[in-house]
């Protein structure tokens, strides 16, 4: 271990800078500074000299640095000490150590929330998020980072994001993971059990999770934010116990208490089958947060009837998948009839649009569900999936097909489903090469790293003819900053076409028929 070092001036203004951050931010008393000091030094390796006193603030009051610039004050002078080497996963471990050095304790976390539910549930939010932004547990510098624009399509306005906040893990961490045990503490990294936990390079730190206990149909769940937010409050809700993800109708029970709860929110759960079910299957947790996704502005395509259940309203969204939307003020009434679509779609093959509810006893119907208020009623959506694969589409049949595969050919979960892309970080860089070509009047098929976008990159040059080599050749093209807003729309077209590829039953005649057929074996009617 690397031993104490004396502390530079510098570094101690830096320390004290970071406990007056504690301060302000009400995370610690004036009573706790020398204490909290103390821990940081520790934390650091850090032997002060005899005179050091941290009950003084380092600078007046509202003159503190930006915390990514105390920390990194910090975290340079561990890595030139040796205490830690210089990689990413080595940095976060230990700023996310000094962070918790100073982040309020679990149990008054918690009570300040249930206080704060009790005045307004939406106080109660507010106070946890800012909290997880000022602890740095959501690196607000990061998210910075990150790309985000919205697209106008005929499904109204998409949100596109390319989330570069997330970072890349390095070899060591790689090697790390590799060389663990499976069945490691935490199991994963939606167990409860993080909360505190120190971290490892294959394993983030998580001193600064807070996690707020919830009863949700009788069981213990948890409520807490996700470090890289891809929308406001984004949030996860997880259960205690590790198991995996499941779909039935206490899940919608679970939802739709959520959101009694928190009103204010969102939330939903990924499908609980690979393909379509999202990145997490192990661990059962929903996502939700205060965002409006472009799904809920949608409206219906055409009302539904279901004998029995005259007080729900019901229709079918006019939106790119397959979704049943209903509507009431009775919980209870929306479960009952969740759950009867539920069962039916578990059931229900069409072989003339492709559904096959198992294969060889594999099975590959299910739901993504969604819940949200609207005023005193509440709404649930149930996006209609299915994960069959063949020879033509080996990842999909209810997938992005290959053809869009440039721009997005990873699993399409919950908050896609709802209208945000999440695109990968590569394009960022061959967007930029993309237009680079196009405003320089180059063939695009003729650069190796832009060949998987060549055929859609002639289709938009097609519509856009301004920016045909021969125009650009001439200056008659539009300019940078035209295109930039050209190549983003277009990927925002891309994605709506991603979604339509998801969709058990399409648009046409024929997908809309098979969706009469399933919504008749169900009992209802147009």
């Amino acid at each position: 271990m690397q031993a104490t070092a004396s502390a530079s001036g510098d570094v101690l203004q830096a320390l004290v800078a970071l406990v007056d951050h504690a301060c302000d931010h009400g995370f610690i008393g004036s009573a706790d500074r020398t204490y909290a000091a103390n821990l940081l030094l520790d934390a650091l390796r850090l032997e002060p000299p005899a005179s050091f006193c941290a009950e003084g603030r380092s600078l007046p009051a509202g003159e503190v640095p930006q915390l990514e610039g105390i920390l990194s004050v910090l975290l340079d002078d561990a890595v030139a000490r040796g205490v830690m080497d210089g990689g990413i996963a080595s940095r976060d471990l230990l700023d996310t150590r000094l962070m918790g050095c100073v982040t309020p304790r679990p149990s008054q976390v918690v009570a300040r929330f249930w206080e704060l539910h009790g005045e307004d549930p939406r106080r109660a939010t507010d106070y946890l998020y800012r909290l997880a932004l000022d602890s740095d547990y959501i690196r607000s510098y990061r998210i910075a980072k990150d790309r985000t624009w919205v697209s106008r399509t005929a499904y109204g306005d998409l949100d596109i994001t390319i989330n570069l906040s997330k970072p890349e893990k390095d070899p060591k961490a790689i090697a790390a993971a590799l060389g663990r045990p499976q069945d490691s503490y935490p199991r994963c990294l939606l167990c409860p059990q993080n909360e505190g936990y120190a971290g490892r390079l294959d394993h983030p730190a998580r001193q600064t999770i807070r996690l707020i206990p919830l009863t949700l149909a009788g069981e213990p769940w948890y409520l807490q934010y996700s470090p890289y937010v891809y929308y406001n409050e984004h949030c996860i809700v997880l259960s205690e116990e590790h198991r995996p993800m499941r779909i039935d109708r206490t899940t919608f029970v679970r939802l739709l208490e959520f959101v009694e709860l928190l009103p204010h929110y969102t939330v939903g759960s990924n499908a609980d089958l690979p393909i379509v079910g999202g990145s997490i299957l192990t661990h059962e947790h929903y996502q939700g947060g205060c965002y409006e996704f472009a799904m809920a502005r949608a409206g219906l395509r055409r009302a539904l009837a279901f004998p029995g259940f005259e007080d729900v309203r019901a229709g079918i969204v006019e939106w790119p998948l397959s979704v049943i939307r209903l509507d009431g003020g009775d919980p209870a009434r929306l479960v009952e009839l969740a759950d009867r679509i539920l069962s039916a779609w578990r059931g229900h093959s069409d072989p003339d649009v492709g559904v096959l509810s198992e294969t060889d006893g594999t099975p590959h119907n299910t739901i993504t569900p969604i819940a949200r208020r609207r005023g005193g009623d509440y709404e649930l959506d149930l996006v209609l999936r299915n994960n069959r694969t063949s020879d033509e589409h080996p990842l999909g049949i209810f997938h992005p097909h290959a053809e869009l595969h440039h721009i997005k050919r990873e699993n399409i979960g919950l908050i896609e489903v709802m209208g945000l892309a999440v695109l990968p970080a590569r394009l960022l860089g061959e967007m930029e090469l993309l237009k680079e070509v196009i405003l320089a009047g180059g063939d695009v098929s003729a650069i190796p790293d832009l060949a998987g976008h060549a055929a859609w990159a002639a289709d938009v040059l097609a519509r856009h003819p301004q920016y045909a080599p021969e125009r650009v050749a001439a200056g008659e093209g539009s300019g940078a900053a035209a295109l930039d807003d050209i190549i983003q729309n277009e990927i925002g077209l891309v994605f709506a076409r991603v979604l339509e590829h998801c969709a058990v039953f399409d648009a046409s005649q024929t997908g809309q028929a098979a969706f009469s057929r399933f919504v008749a074996s169900v009992g209802g009617r147009s």
